[in-house]
């Protein structure tokens, strides 16, 4: 299963994982898993138009994060961790029902550092997200491909493929 944000990051890593699929000496399949959050504005046509014209296994989930994330937020706050992780939650929960074994993340090197100087400067712990990661009781495996690649270089890239990026208006 592929978590796809509708950002640079998500829709340059469905591509590579489309494209080392078609090399590999194994078959494996991929869906792409797009979560709506219902926030306000949002619209996932782009998205969803794209996936079908390119022939990718897809779903489009709509559950309503939104309204947990504005309730449990103080005004001013930071929005990205309960989001991230009523995220997770939910991509977890899918895997689990659609028989996936492993979730692709679209998180880089510049991702993984900001995390790991985050957890040292406000935790006081030294640690990062992985680029795997074994969650959920070793029913599902979190693997991170784009966790060597610079932002700079998937920016471009994206730009190069013109790839239809959703705009995040929450944060």
């Amino acid at each position: 299963m592929v978590a796809v944000s509708g950002g640079k990051d998500s829709f340059t890593l469905l591509h590579l994982l489309r494209k080392l699929s078609e090399k590999l000496p194994f078959p494996i399949e991929l869906v792409a898993v797009h979560l709506d959050q219902q926030q306000p504005g949002y619209d996932g046509r782009p998205l969803r138009e794209w996936l079908e014209r390119e022939g990718y296994r897809h779903e489009i989930l709509s559950e309503d994060t939104y309204s947990v994330v504005m309730e449990h937020v103080a005004p001013g706050g930071t929005y990205c961790s309960l989001c991230s992780r009523l995220r997770r939650g939910i991509l977890y929960r899918v895997a689990r029902e659609k028989g996936c074994n492993k979730i692709a993340l679209g998180h880089h090197r510049d991702d993984i550092l900001q995390t790991l100087l985050l957890n040292l400067f406000f935790a006081g712990q030294l640690a990062a997200m992985p680029p795997k990661l074994v969650a959920d009781e070793g029913r599902v495996t979190v693997v991170r491909p784009l966790a060597y690649c610079a932002e700079e270089d998937i920016r471009a890239f994206s730009a190069q493929m013109e790839f239809p990026i959703l705009p995040c208006n929450l944060c």
